[in-house]
């Protein structure tokens, strides 16, 4: 044990050096704060108001916030702030649903730098990590020995180890694994004071020997657990459910349990589920379980939810490792969406009432089709199987109630089963009214066997106060995700999620259950801790943290609260009867929500999404969080700054100003994979392009932002001025003179320009298939890069749509499709160009022809962006015939009337983020492979270009931050040619330390394997 430091004698401790005092009050913390560790301190507005949500649907702007690099630092904070009687927070992803990491507190932040796994021992089965690792990249490192931390909470990439313990958590696998509080060994924690220590798992009697209700802070928390062992342990185990997935209260049925049991002290066991209100978290050692050999699905559907409700209890008697529920509510919403109605149609007949997905864990692959044919043969009778049942079988003898079944045994099947679990959840999160799904009651947990009754007594709840929710998630256990539709901005609204809460407490106390299985008590469900338990645990409960947190400091108002000041879930809302919004312009883009602008402004509801992948790579979203870790990069910390400026929670018209516009939206760099990955598909790029115009409105534009708005004039100049444009750059003192003047950086290739452009080279090509032999008429777009700068590509895309057969035409008055000026936020300009554009091309596309670009970013432009500048027919016309020129190879299968003789190369391919955002990346693998070469497709985000964003001086090192990602999956793919159909990630790949030159356009690679 390490003693809290003696009282400095430097801090100073007068009446009035109040913490809430104001900005000269919190500059004194910030002094006193910043001696005394090394990690940053951070008690600006922007960092307070960014650590003021988490995915729950509190709002609370802590005092401050302090990112630490070690133990020290957590304990130097705590004892400065337990002599200063200052709350502290410690908080990792802000992935809690319950409102347990806001506070008015000063924010310990983990996720930033304490995210080491410190040690693995596979043959102990054991692993020692910080706190502010992902279970993401825990279990990343942990499968090259084939082990892994075995609890699975869904947001395991984005949520932390120290989150899962405080949160007790566990996931869709619970029937096996259980919770956190079995796979915690030991712990070193800060105590109150300061103190560090570590608790592991003592004997009773080793515990009577460190207890000391006069000794020091350890001394009597020791002394205060034995007394709950001895005094009430009776109580405990008769106000307790007896519950796989219980995580209400504090976990002291668990550790009189292991006392009684097993004569052992859980004390990191008694730390699981705690939310921060005992101890705080700073090194874990953790136990592991072994990867299975392989897993089995089968999907059974239901003509009603209660049908499913009813078949858990003898589906749990074939033992499976998970039983997950989907309702018709998630089911019709999902069938609706282009992401998965196709799925859904597929998977689930219209008229389904529930599906019931059902895995389980084989020695391999025969014994998981035998696992699965048993349960298709007692629960789903008649279903065609591949496998015969065996003899031993379980057979429960319960009817029946499944309709029909589906199995699923190779990887990829599974994978389209919990695709469909998880199609719903997105829907409900990315609802644009004041109503929403949210979540206060959304993790009941009920024996199973109780389930149909519980579920029909929910519905009566819900039809009573005239609103409805959907039933998923995990059946098996008893866990239900029930999220009512609820409007938090009217008073009527308020009292109907309180009366819904309350009502709902009842019920779980009726079935024997608990009001939370998963997510915690929090702001949401303290209050019902109380009436969950009764008076004797509820002061049991208070004793245990006096003991532990003398002062209740330490996230004060979680789990349980003095009754002087009690936590209400209706206090702290982030959407309350008196929130308002004003953005203060009037929005120019359309917005397709029910809300118009402000319910895209209001979309995120926190989930941190964004933050999946800061030590990983795959997927689009965040770039620039990935590359930085900073909260301010996360879609999710825009989006809310944003929120919180338009609500009034910022100084008025904040959003306009200079600071704010550098600091929240000026490295968002449009990549649009937040419309994409986010589950609630926040379009950050769009928010920002409608607020740049607004400030581009009020304050005026740069120089060197008009200059890049018009790249479609400069490089047109610069290619009637060639070569000497191209020489100009390369004189001596030339890139100083641009980085200074307009702030291009120096190191940056700029790029180059042809005399001779890909509209001359057309004029003079016969075409090869003439109009009246052609099946299909294609309208290729000569885009600025590849006009001006790279008519080879252009050239190539000639090539091979005329050796499928395409009748192709370049429409000279069609060059800027306007996406510059609209990265930029020249809305106006953009929509002027936008028009002009449509007003030529749209009487050829009602005379068959297709719009056809060899530029990803103006596809996009035309097929997604145009629809949010213009609000017209002939918009969505040109917009439904718009395509890649790989996507429109693809999607027409026009490369089947081709020839290929391919070079043996493998090629490693990089796809556009906007594509990637439509989810139409994928076309030009599928020719290039069926062209005859090996491809190897990275899972990438946004090389760091994004248009201008990488010429510029003050954004060059984040660009190059974001291209070294890029940089390490290229070199660890298995391609012999990179190949990239953007401009922007063609000269990024170009300036990559080992590159020779920028890599093809893929269309060159197709045109290369055309047969001679």
């Amino acid at each position: 044990m390490t003693p809290a430091p003696d009282a400095d004698p430097a801090v100073d401790r007068r009446a009035d050096y109040d913490y809430a005092g104001g900005d000269v009050a919190r500059s004194g913390l910030v002094r006193d704060l910043d001696k005394r560790v090394e990690g940053e301190v951070r008690f600006d507005e922007y960092s307070r108001e960014l650590y003021a949500t988490d995915a729950s649907i509190y709002e609370v702007t802590p005092i401050g916030v302090v990112f630490p690099t070690s133990t020290a630092d957590v304990a130097a904070v705590v004892e400065y702030c337990a002599l200063r009687e200052i709350p502290v927070l410690p908080r990792g992803g802000g992935t809690s649903l319950a409102g347990q990491t806001v506070n008015r507190a000063v924010v310990l932040d983990t996720s930033r730098h304490m995210t080491d796994l410190l040690a693995v021992d596979p043959d102990e089965r054991q692993a020692r990590a910080q706190p502010g690792i992902t279970l993401g990249h825990l279990n990343g490192a942990l499968a090259d020995h084939d082990l892994k931390f075995a609890p699975d909470p869904a947001w395991g990439d984005k949520s932390v180890l120290g989150g899962a313990i405080g949160n007790n958590s566990t996931g869709a696998h619970s029937l096996k694994y259980g919770k956190t509080d079995a796979y915690v060994d030991e712990l070193e924690v800060v105590l109150a004071d300061g103190t560090v220590t570590r608790f592991e798992e003592l004997s009773v009697a080793e515990l009577g020997e460190r207890a000391d209700p006069d000794g020091d802070l350890e001394a009597r928390i020791y002394a205060e657990v034995q007394r709950v062992i001895d005094d009430e342990g009776d109580t405990i185990e008769a106000a307790y459910p007896d519950l796989k997935r219980n995580v209400s209260g504090y976990n002291l049925d668990w550790v009189v349990d292991r006392a009684r049991e097993d004569g052992v002290v859980d004390m990191p066991g008694l730390i699981a589920g705690s939310e921060g209100t005992l101890a705080i978290v700073t090194e874990a050692v953790v136990s592991l379980e072994p990867i299975p050999e392989t897993k089995a699905m089968g999907l059974l559907r239901y003509e009603t939810l209660l049908d499913a409700m009813e078949d858990v209890g003898a589906i749990l008697e074939h033992d499976p490792a998970a039983v997950e529920v989907l309702d018709d509510v998630l089911l019709d919403l999902s069938r609706e969406t282009e992401e998965f109605g196709t799925l859904v149609d597929e998977m689930v007949p219209e008229g389904t009432g529930a599906v019931l997905l059902v895995e389980f864990y084989a020695d391999d692959d025969e014994d998981g089709r035998q696992q699965v044919a048993d349960l298709l043969a007692d629960r789903a009778p008649g279903t065609d199987t591949q496998a015969t049942p065996t003899d031993g079988g379980v057979a429960t003898g319960e009817p029946a109630r499944a309709v029909s079944a589906d199995e699923a045994h190779d990887a990829a099947e599974r994978e389209q089963f919990w695709k469909l679990r998880k199609s719903g959840l997105p829907i409900l999160l990315g609802r644009t009214t004041d109503a929403k799904h949210i979540a206060f009651v959304e993790d009941t947990a009920i024996p199973p066997e109780h389930l149909p009754e519980f579920v029909a007594d929910f519905e009566d709840v819900l039809d009573d106060h005239d609103t409805y929710a959907s039933f998923y998630a995990h059946a098996g256990p008893g866990v239900l995700h029930i999220r009512p539709l609820v409007n938090t901005k009217t008073d009527p609204g308020v009292e109907t999620m309180e009366a819904i809460a309350d009502a709902a407490t009842d019920l779980v106390v009726e079935y024997d259950g608990s009001v939370s299985g998963e997510h915690g008590d929090g702001r949401a469900r303290t209050q019902w801790n109380h009436k969950l338990y009764g008076d004797d645990v509820w002061e049991t409960f208070k004793d245990l943290k006096s003991a532990f947190d003398p002062s209740w400091l330490l996230n004060p108002g979680q789990v349980v609260f003095r009754d002087d000041d009690p936590t209400d879930m209706t206090a702290d809302l982030r959407f309350s009867p008196e929130y308002e919004f004003d953005p203060g312009f009037e929005p120019t883009l359309e917005w397709d929500t029910e809300n118009g602008f402000e319910g895209m402004a209001e979309l995120c509801h926190g989930c941190g999404g964004c933050r999946g992948h800061q030590d990983t790579t795959g997927g689009v979203m965040c770039p620039t969080f990935r590359a930085a870790n900073e909260e301010s990069l996360s879609t999710r910390g825009r989006a809310n700054m944003l929120r919180q400026a338009m609500a009034g929670d910022l100084p008025d018209g904040e959003q306009f100003d200079d600071e704010f516009v550098t600091e929240i939206l000026d490295l968002c760099i449009g990549c649009k994979g937040c419309a994409k990955d986010c589950p609630s598909e926040v379009d950050m790029a769009k928010l920002k392009a409608e607020l740049t115009h607004a400030y581009h409105q009020r304050e005026g534009a740069s120089s060197r932002d008009k200059l890049f708005a018009n790249v479609d004039r400069l490089s047109a100049l610069g290619s009637r001025l060639a070569p000497l444009s191209n020489w100009l750059p390369k004189l001596p003192g030339m890139r100083t003179v641009m980085e200074k003047t307009l702030g291009i950086a120096r190191e940056r290739s700029l790029p180059t320009f042809r005399r001779s452009t890909f509209v001359d080279w057309f004029e003079a090509h016969d075409p090869a298939v003439p109009a009246t032999e052609a099946d299909h008429r294609a309208l290729l777009l000569p885009d600025t890069y590849t006009n001006y700068s790279r008519p080879e590509a252009g050239k190539a895309a000639v090539r091979v749509l005329e050796a499928a057969g395409v009748h192709v035409d370049v429409p000279t008055s069609v060059s800027d499709s306007g996406r510059a000026a609209f990265s930029k936020g020249f809305l106006e300009a953009a929509r002027e160009t936008a028009a002009a554009n449509v007003e030529t091309l749209a009487p050829k596309v009602a005379d068959g022809w297709d719009v056809v670009a060899v530029e990803p970013s103006d596809a996009v432009m035309y097929q997604s962006d145009y629809l949010d500048l213009l609000d017209s027919d002939d918009a969505d016309s040109v917009a439904a015939n718009s395509y890649g020129v790989l996507e429109y190879v693809d999607a027409h299968r026009l490369d089947d009337a081709i020839a290929f003789d391919a070079p043996d190369e493998q090629l490693t391919y990089h796809g556009h983020c906007h594509q990637k955002a439509l989810t139409k990346d994928h076309h030009a693998v599928g020719v290039l492979r069926r062209a005859g070469y090996a491809v190897d497709p990275l899972d990438s985000g946004c090389c760091g270009m994004a248009g201008s964003f990488g010429y510029e001086t003050e954004h060059y090192s984040m660009s190059r931050a974001i291209g070294s990602i890029l940089f390490d999956q290229v070199d660890a793919s298995s391609g012999d040619v990179v190949v990239a159909p953007g401009a922007s990630c063609r000269t990024q790949l170009g300036d990559k330390p080992d590159a020779d030159a920028e890599p093809p356009h893929p269309v060159e690679k197709v045109a290369d394997a055309l047969a001679r």
